[in-house]
């Protein structure tokens, strides 16, 4: 019973308990921000390898990460603040390509890699100007309904 203590239990005993709280919250907003990448057919499943598509579960988790949004409103420092805007700005977007075109998976490319949660926020990049603007505006009614 008197193992020492591993580099990482180290780190933690020495860490404030917000620290310890940031890092928990980082963790699991990009846990459901995975899932729901996943679930929008953007990263294959980690055990099978296969793109799946279910965008009301997808949406399951874009929902609840509004909701903490809504909720810490004000008691979030800068960085996890950032971190959620971020999140739910490339879900959103995601959520939008994946409604526009059903079925199809998008390019590994279009969505953030897991472990860049800390990277700048895609939302200055422009929407893809393919589409016709008919379709194009019933996307955005359904997505605009759903949110």
């Amino acid at each position: 019973m008197n193992n020492p203590a591993s580099p990482h239990e180290d780190a933690l005993a020495n860490a404030s308990r917000e620290e310890i709280m940031a890092a928990l919250f980082a963790n699991m907003v990009i846990q459901q921000t995975n899932m729901a990448m996943m679930l929008l057919g953007r990263v294959p499943h980690p055990e099978t390898g296969q793109v799946i598509q279910d965008l009301e579960a997808a949406k399951m988790f874009i929902d609840q990460l509004e909701m903490l949004e809504t909720k810490t409103k004000g008691n979030l420092n800068k960085q996890e603040e950032g971190l959620l805007k971020q999140a739910l700005a490339a879900l959103h977007m995601s959520f939008v390509e994946a409604v526009e075109a059903p079925g199809q998976p998008a390019a590994p490319e279009a969505g953030p890699p897991p472990s860049s949660a800390a990277a700048p926020a895609p939302e200055t990049a422009p929407p893809p100007a393919a589409e016709p603007s008919a379709a194009a505006d019933e996307s955005r009614k359904k997505f605009t309904k759903k949110y």
